[in-house]
């Protein structure tokens, strides 16, 4: 019998990454009931149990929808019934406080997806992001004029949590459902147009393919591609001038910083500024952009203020992070 190219495009990319995994390792899936995740958890059962690993699926249930319990219940039966060798399910506080919801329903997510796995013992923890979602992160990152990193879009891996489905279509998951008889959940939020990710799906990238014709999401996902080991590169070398121009913890030379080539000289500055608290989430472009104004073009300014309640002083010869006054 052949096996319909959907599901063989799902197992493909799926047994590419756990092929070098020693047997009996523990695989932890991140399922959430859509057709992504379930096409995921069913080839990662199927790939992983041929390689002699464990596969457990975990669901989080974010508390974001009345009846999310009884949802993450489903979910976790699904899991079962395809043949997953545990399930697990986590319940999560989100608080939007400085990010929205979406951002903190993903922090708080991947959070406890990583406390399951040290539990567990999971070597990888599998994401089910496809090409469309990688598509509308670097759209996403090309209106936000966040630079290289954001237009290099979603890690294939970072550290242990890996996406296999970055060279699948959102269209092959769901026939490969089709084709296997698993029922997905339509997640009511994927469809709300209060939330931007939605409406760059359903909105924004069908008038792209429509005026500049079929393609463009495999062209935005190409480019994160391309882009990607260009940042990783340059994140390399960040990494490494920080250590030859650090002034013990929280420090930096102003003379070593300075004659750093511009763009590793902000990354340095980022970096530093991350290590000493600010978060990610709020240390934006224009932040990185004043703290390299007061190293490179000094003009007796103090500090700049960064988010975290934190702020980057120039004394000296050395920039220092300190907490702001209250």
């Amino acid at each position: 019998m052949t096996l319909p190219p959907a599901v063989a495009a799902v197992r493909v990319c799926v047994r590419r990454e756990l092929a070098a995994l020693p047997p009996g390792a523990t695989v932890l899936v991140a399922c959430s009931g859509g057709a992504d995740s379930l096409a995921l958890l069913s080839g990662a059962v199927f790939e992983g149990h041929k390689l002699g690993l464990r596969v457990v699926g975990a669901t989080v249930d974010h508390g974001l929808q009345e009846g999310s319990d009884t949802r993450a219940s489903a979910v976790v039966a699904q899991m079962a019934a395809l043949g997953a060798d545990e399930t697990a399910t986590a319940r999560v506080r989100v608080d939007p406080a400085g990010m929205g919801v979406e951002a903190a329903a993903r922090e708080a997510r991947y959070a406890v997806l990583e406390e399951l796995a040290d539990h567990l013992g999971a070597v990888v923890v599998l994401l089910g992001h496809t090409r469309d979602d990688q598509a509308e992160t670097v759209l996403l990152g090309l209106a936000r004029g966040s630079g290289g990193r954001s237009i290099a879009g979603m890690r294939r891996r970072r550290d242990r949590l890996l996406r296999p489905l970055l060279d699948v279509s959102r269209a092959d998951t769901v026939a490969a459902c089709e084709a296997e008889g698993i029922d997905p959940w339509a997640d009511p939020h994927n469809d709300d147009p209060r939330f931007l990710r939605s409406r760059v799906r359903h909105r924004v990238m069908p008038v792209l393919e429509a005026e500049l014709g079929p393609g463009v999401a495999v062209a935005l996902a190409r480019t994160a591609d391309l882009l990607r080991p260009d940042m990783e590169y340059l994140d390399e070398l960040a990494d490494r001038a920080l250590r030859e121009v650090a002034e013990g913890d929280i420090g930096l030379s102003v003379d070593r910083t300075a004659t750093l080539p511009g763009p590793v000289r902000t990354r340095v500055l980022r970096l530093a500024a991350l290590n000493a608290g600010a978060p990610g989430s709020e240390l934006f472009a224009g932040h990185v952009g004043e703290m390299d104004r007061l190293l490179t073009d000094w003009r007796g300014q103090k500090w700049v203020d960064l988010p975290g309640a934190i702020r980057m002083v120039r004394t000296g010869a050395v920039l220092r992070y300190e907490a702001r006054p209250r």
